[in-house]
């Protein structure tokens, strides 16, 4: 039976054998970008610098090991036993300065050793690096957002505790308070918590560290900042005022009963757009000292409100809408305040990348200070790759009404698949070192684009 040229063609080759040999393969070669970005901030210097009062003298250092866990994060893995998996690979290997990578339990025994100073240095080294950038940009302003996230395990680990878990209910967990910055879309700072505090616990005080940092560094920046209905209270709103910081912050209705008096008792409703409304007044809680600037607002929606209710004794109930409260001491317009206030979903979206591409929801020991590690290394590798997208691509918005970032970030994932996770071999013809790829005009022009720029900047 004859078979035609095409089909000829669609036949299946024969199957390869298999077989493993010594080679200085790399199937990361895009980490050629982040050896000379590396390189050009001293991040292994500044790293050392948080580990060398620790008297003990490992074989492999500690500031080694925490950079050994960003590239871990940054090339797509979560569990420190993957380390086994690419152990041989060339690129990592020389990124890293290291001959041989680590065994698991040298990387376990090295985040159980450290100590709460060498956290707080770490901490403070992170911070640093955001509020470099921001000095380097001279932005007019800088826009801080605070929320906390939950971090779960199914674990017994040193400083866990059961609480509040929408997802996970009764498993133990971490819940650190974030700052995030939205011009930059980096984490500023992190206050580390157990899971069984409310959300406001030692959030004055932070609140306050943050801004405080961030006018110390840039005295000349206005500062503002936008936070949940969690943190309210008259503490934080006197001290954000007095400080000249411009804030938004949401009222919880339970708090006070009269706000459902004042917005069942409101005939007419200004329009803000298509689907919001609002009114607002001059108003003085009982409790309070002072009068606020309070904007409510009337919110459209289409499906029935299934929320519980508690006896309607609270929150205002009428069919076919929403309302919110927010306090402020800003002098723009509402529709101005209220696009500023609701520009704060944009953190979910760092909390959902740290989670689901940094690993940072993932517990590895059982020791506090070793976990915190672990954060700092997922919250370092996004920052650090924002950073590396920052130096490479130029600005893409001004400054918006809901304070977007500046700039147009590609998720880690993307640049995973795009970049990083390229196959590679070293060679060294005439002496010369080199990295070979598959020919591929696209990634040919996109990586010495980039390297171009990094080594101009070193220059």
């Amino acid at each position: 039976m004859k078979h035609s040229k095409a089909e000829v063609r669609g036949k299946a080759r024969p199957a390869l054998d298999v077989r493993f040999e010594p080679q200085n393969l790399t199937s990361y070669s895009g980490l050629i970008l982040f050896q000379h970005f590396f390189s050009l901030i001293g991040i292994k210097e500044r790293l050392w610098g948080c580990f060398r009062h620790l008297k003990v003298s490992p074989i492999y250092s500690h500031h080694v090991i925490l950079m050994l866990l960003i590239v871990h994060l940054i090339i797509g893995h979560r569990r420190l036993r993957d380390v086994d998996y690419y152990r041989d690979d060339e690129m990592v290997k020389r990124l890293l300065g290291l001959k041989r990578l680590p065994d698991v339990s040298t990387i376990s025994r090295s985040l159980g050793s450290a100590d709460e100073v060498s956290v707080e240095k770490v901490r403070d080294e992170s911070r640093s690096l955001v509020i470099e950038r921001l000095s380097a940009e001279r932005l007019s302003r800088v826009t801080l957002d605070f929320d906390g996230s939950v971090l779960s395990t199914g674990r017994h680990a040193e400083g866990t505790a059961v609480g509040f878990n929408k997802k996970k209910k009764g498993a133990r967990s971490y819940y650190p308070l974030f700052c995030t910055v939205a011009q930059t879309d980096q984490v500023l700072d992190v206050h580390h918590r157990p899971g069984n505090v409310h959300d406001s616990n030692g959030a004055d005080a932070f609140i306050g560290h943050c801004l405080q940092s961030v006018r110390t560094a840039l005295p000349r920046i206005k500062t503002e900042t936008r936070i949940d209905s969690a943190f309210f209270n008259e503490t934080i709103a006197e001290r954000l005022d007095s400080t000249g910081a411009e804030f938004t912050i949401s009222v919880p209705f339970e708090r006070f009963t009269e706000l459902k008096g004042m917005i069942e008792g409101r005939k007419r409703w200004r329009q803000l757009n298509g689907e919001l409304s609002f009114f607002e007044t001059r108003w003085k809680p009982k409790s309070w000292t002072t009068p606020h600037r309070f904007i409510f607002i009337r919110k459209q929606v289409r499906c029935q409100d299934k929320a519980p209710v508690q006896l309607d004794l609270f929150k205002p109930i009428e069919y076919g809408y929403e309302f919110k409260v927010i306090v402020t001491n800003k002098s723009g317009s509402p529709r101005r305040v209220v696009a500023f206030h609701e520009g704060r979903g944009s953190q979910e979206g760092i909390f959902a990348e740290l989670k689901s591409h940094c690993q940072m929801d993932y517990v590895p020991v059982t020791t506090r200070v070793g976990n915190q590690l672990y954060m700092f290394a997922g919250i370092l590798a996004h920052n650090l790759t924002r950073e590396l997208q920052i130096q490479l691509t130029p600005r893409a918005r001004g400054t918006t009404a809901k304070r977007a970032a500046l700039w147009c970030f590609r998720e880690i994932e993307t640049l995973r698949r795009t970049l990083i996770q390229r196959a590679g071999r070293i060679i060294r013809p005439a002496g010369k070192l080199i990295l070979s790829m598959n020919s591929n005009e696209k990634l040919e022009n996109k990586l010495l684009h980039s390297l171009g720029i990094l080594r101009a900047l070193g220059s």
